[in-house]
């Protein structure tokens, strides 16, 4: 009798942990495009997503925001294009301050054929090399327009939303001095760490 007390007891706290865990799937349900407000150390972003291109990406990215996974995260890919001068991408989400990695979901489906374009300012999904379904919590902001990251006889990077305010933000993450991390095996980490300190719902846009 105690070993079955025992048994339900953690099942309840099973089952009230996983009902604690929000979906994005039902915040602002009929918003097509939902607004978040991301709040950096360098400055404010807010992005427009867009569920009618990129169901799962964009419901992906709000549950991570709704159950407060991207808070001190950082920017930890801040790449320029060095061949042809040109800057490249900013990627985050994926890690703490000391650049540990952090809890992922499920991956979700390459929604990159959706017809949304890795244009300058544009957000996508990021993924592990040659593995285009492995996308978890990693995004990017397109700092450039990146053709070569659309899907064409091979799967893209999905694009799922759009700054609409904030590019000057971004700009400065740009020019942070960057350099080679041990831990990461990569030279476009920030010497000084770019932290995400919070990323809020916003009010639905009046029609």
């Amino acid at each position: 009798m105690k070993n079955i007390i025992v048994f339900l007891s953690c099942l309840l706290f099973s089952v009230s942990g996983f009902t604690a865990n929000k979906d994005g799937r039902f915040i602002q349900k009929d918003n097509l495009f939902p607004r978040v407000k991301m709040v950096t150390s360098l400055g404010d972003i807010i992005i427009e997503l867009d569920r009618s291109r990129a169901p799962l990406t964009a419901n992906n990215f709000l549950t991570y925001v709704i159950n407060g996974d991207y808070k001190g995260t950082v920017f930890h890919r801040v790449e320029r294009d060095e061949a042809n001068e040109t800057d490249f991408v900013i990627q985050g989400g994926g890690y703490d301050k000391e650049y540990d990695g952090m809890f992922e979901r499920e991956p979700i489906f390459n929604e990159s054929g959706n017809g949304l374009k890795n244009d300058m300012y544009s957000v996508a999904m990021a993924y592990q090399d040659n593995k285009p379904h492995s996308g978890t919590r990693q995004f990017f902001f397109n700092m450039n327009d990146n053709d070569h990251l659309n899907p064409g006889r091979n799967w893209g990077f999905a694009v799922f939303g759009n700054v609409v305010e904030g590019y000057e933000t971004l700009d400065k993450i740009m020019q942070v001095e960057t350099g080679y991390n041990g831990k990461l095996g990569y030279t476009f980490i920030p010497k000084t760490p770019v932290i995400i300190f919070d990323v809020s719902m916003l009010e639905p846009q009046p029609l």
